[in-house]
């Protein structure tokens, strides 16, 4: 995948006005233009160009689609980030779409790189949070061809689709396995924004940890980013230093891979993963991950796309079916409590772990 910079809107509109777009090389200038990976996976060339040895007509009438991501933090953060940015490029690979990306937005320019991508002609921009509702709301209305997966989201208009994976789930999932492995009965959560999705995982991790252990006592922190590793660090050390905490699950994008940082090369204490499979049994700090296959939700939008479909609607993720799974066991986790999470699991998805 060959990393190119994009410019700003004005430069945009100044390629779109030419007779072809040229695919831009070399670093920008300008700290602020947005940084996109154009995707080579799925055989598609440049965004405006024509493959060699293929005709206009040929190009027009088989119809090659392109999405967007627009992230707030790094597709490298070992987190939300790089899970969802991985989801992207998976369900493109599959569909045969083209892909691009404008990693470490800042807030007030959400919607300056959305429109910078509408204005490029892109199909479908994909948000993969629920901070940038208002501008995806705004760019949509503004742009009502160009289509917009709002991940975590709740807005369904004709040209918007929410794709929302099961907070409550992914919050029980993780508070069982925190409430089974925990030695001290202190345990921690740290979340990027207080998100109505964040603060549901956040109150059904602390429900399924004390359906286990009724003693069990959560620390909680919003470090107000999803991206300064630091501030991650930071609260993590403290919780393990003032209340004992020993297991950690955050829901932050790299603040949590700063988490992970106190926690390293401390005995016994752990962490919980979430949304990719991000340990592996020689992990010695990740324990095991909720693993969200946002992959699946992404390619159910885009072929809503190519059949027409799109729109006015939300897509939900869980364990019935299959968004939502139990990720790679640490041999940190001993086989009986492996054997009792997966038990409860199984009762998450009746329904009957917590009624």
């Amino acid at each position: 995948m060959k990393k190119l910079r994009t410019p700003a809107a004005l430069l945009m509109a100044a390629l779109l006005a030419a007779a072809s777009l040229s695919a831009c090389s070399g670093p920008s200038s300008s700290p602020s233009a947005p940084t996109t990976a154009a995707s080579s996976d799925a055989g598609s060339s440049a965004p405006g160009t024509t493959a060699p040895g293929t005709s206009a007509a040929e190009t027009a009438a088989d119809k090659s689609y392109k999405i967007a991501m627009v992230l707030d933090s790094s597709i490298s953060d070992g987190g939300w980030g790089a899970s969802c940015y991985q989801a992207m490029v998976n369900a493109a690979s599959e569909s045969g779409w083209e892909t691009v990306y404008t990693d470490n937005v800042a807030t007030a320019d959400y919607a300056t790189v959305m429109t910078d991508y509408a204005e490029l002609g892109y199909d479908l921009i994909f948000a993969p949070g629920n901070q940038y509702t208002d501008a995806v709301k705004q760019v949509a209305g503004e742009y009502p061809e160009i289509k917009f997966i709002l991940l975590n989201g709740t807005v369904e208009t004709e040209n918007i689709t929410s794709v929302l994976p099961d907070a409550k789930q992914i919050g029980y999932m993780a508070g069982a396995l925190a409430g089974l492995m925990s030695k001290t009965g202190n345990i921690g959560f740290i979340g990027g924004m207080e998100l109505d999705t964040t603060k549901a995982k956040l109150e059904c991790y602390e429900k399924a940890a004390q359906k286990i252990n009724p003693d069990i006592k959560v620390s909680s922190a919003y470090a107000g980013s999803f991206s300064d590793t630091a501030k991650g660090k930071e609260i993590a050390s403290s919780m393990i230093s003032t209340y004992d905490v020993d297991i950690m699950f955050g829901d932050a994008s790299a603040v949590d891979t700063g988490a992970r940082e106190a926690l390293a090369g401390q005995e016994g204490r752990y962490d919980i993963g979430q949304p990719g499979d991000l340990g592996s049994a020689d992990n010695k700090v990740i324990i095991c991950s909720v693993v969200t296959d946002n992959a699946a939700l992404v390619k159910a939008c885009m072929e809503d796309m190519e059949k027409g479909t799109f729109g006015g609607r939300t897509i939900f993720g869980d364990l019935s079916n299959g968004c939502l799974s139990v990720g790679t066991f640490s041999s940190q986790v001993p086989k009986d409590i492996q054997d009792e999470y997966l038990k409860i699991v199984e009762e998450i998805e009746a329904g009957i772990f917590i009624q």
